[in-house]
């Protein structure tokens, strides 16, 4: 009896082990924390009016001073990609649940919660800076939540003239008198702007970032942080090397020609230019398991 006893022992902590052992093999799933800093090369932001003496102030490779008073940009269509290379889509096509608006006056605004993320190894992230363009449009019926993030209050990511949203907005002063800037992007339409069947694309701003992380997230029994630094050294010291003057300064806010062309050089620095850089300013600090 004593046998029979230990052998069924024996047989329930195999079948224990077992079962514990299938289920380590598909771990659940959690969370995945992206943390913005936002630095000018290894600093990060302090923003301040024309003569605080608290903002950091950068020095562009042309030798010109700039700081900020305002530092806002989305990020959207973020998708992360397993070690075997499978790509998770993170609700791309719903800007309500997959979209945000990076506010350096609201720290809060920094962190962004990816939830319930399958279980597993992640190598890679990829995420839009900007809105693409099949989702351009200020719909405020079928995403309220973002149209509202990004137009109350102080936000102000609408265009005013346009049925988009703004990329990016950089406003803040240069040189030694400290003259304003104001550096908006975002995409463009072209046609009859009373009838949206003639809309065709202008100038894309949309730029799809993808990054290498340095370390594996792993996803089952942690919630990964994964910190993501955009160096805004590179809006005037990237690719192009750009000395700001009144005629780039603010740009844009009209449909002026010159303005939105230059627009261009500002969004391929910040955001790469889909080919030969698919970075721009951003990179990875670090990823905490």
């Amino acid at each position: 009896m004593k046998t029979l006893k230990n052998y069924l022992l024996l047989s329930i902590c195999s079948l224990t082990f077992i079962a514990c052992s299938k289920d380590g093999d598909n771990p659940v799933s959690n969370n995945i924390t992206l943390h913005f800093n936002n630095t000018f090369k290894n600093e990060t932001i302090v923003l301040g009016n024309a003569t605080a003496a608290t903002a950091t102030k950068n020095t562009s490779a042309e030798g010109q001073t700039h700081h900020f008073s305002e530092l806002k940009y989305v990020v959207s269509n973020i998708r992360l990609v397993k070690a075997d290379g499978g790509e998770i889509p993170y609700h791309t096509d719903n800007l309500d649940q997959g979209a945000t608006v990076i506010n350096q006056a609201k720290p809060q605004s920094l962190v962004y919660v990816l939830s319930d993320i399958p279980g597993g190894e992640y190598k890679q992230i990829k995420f839009g800076l900007g809105v693409k363009h099949e989702l351009n449009t200020l719909d405020q019926i079928e995403f309220p939540n973002f149209y509202a993030e990004a137009g109350e209050n102080d936000t102000d990511m609408h265009w005013q003239w346009a049925t988009g949203y703004r990329f990016t907005k950089l406003e803040g002063y240069y040189g030694e008198a400290n003259d304003a800037m104001a550096l908006h992007t975002g995409s463009t339409l072209n046609g009859d702007r009373e009838d949206p069947t003639s809309w065709v694309q202008g100038i894309d701003a949309y730029r799809d970032i993808t990054l290498t992380l340095n370390s594996r997230a792993i996803v089952g029994d942690t919630a990964p942080t994964i910190i993501i630094r955009a160096d805004f050294d590179k809006l005037l010291s990237g690719k192009t090397n750009i000395t700001l003057d009144a005629a780039n300064a603010i740009t844009p806010n009209s449909h002026s020609g010159n303005k939105m062309e230059n627009m261009v050089e500002f969004v391929d620095n910040l955001g790469g230019n889909g080919s030969t850089d698919i970075t721009g300013m951003f990179s990875i600090e670090s990823v905490e398991n």
